[in-house]
């Protein structure tokens, strides 16, 4: 399960409504929420951040904010007796998964969007004799 929040640029209820059904066709979405004073979305569920990003943008600029696991407050309450050191090393590895997790999701956003490559192709006279060439 994860947990993406993104931030959507809408102006008025009726906008809004149209943005959580357009996420909502999505299969593996638990729940949905929309704060219209930050103009944030969250989803939860099982789903791919770049495939909500993908429906949203058709309709709306969208920017990822966070992305990561749904919380869960029944397992919170019974790691109250754990010491503190294996906290910080829960945490550490936390930290290094989730870390992880976002550099493969920016990996995957880079695949997604080509219109932010970094890579350019030249292509020289050699290599394409029917090049239109002024001599």
């Amino acid at each position: 399960m994860k947990k993406v929040v993104l931030k959507l640029d809408l102006h008025d209820d009726k906008a809004k409504q149209k943005a959580m059904k357009t996420v909502s066709t999505l299969s593996g979405i638990n729940s949905i929420a929309m704060d219209m004073k930050d103009k944030k979305l969250t989803v939860v569920g099982d789903v791919d951040p770049v495939d909500i990003v993908g429906k949203l943008r058709k309709g709306w600029h969208t920017e990822i904010l966070t992305v990561g696991p749904a919380k869960d407050e029944k397992k919170d309450e019974g790691k109250k007796d754990e010491g503190k050191k294996d906290e910080k090393k829960d945490d550490d590895k936390k930290k290094q998964d989730t870390d992880k997790q976002i550099k493969e999701l920016v990996e995957a956003y880079k695949a997604y969007n080509p219109h932010h490559t970094k890579f350019y192709y030249v292509q020289s006279i050699e290599e394409n004799p029917n090049a239109c060439v002024i001599c």
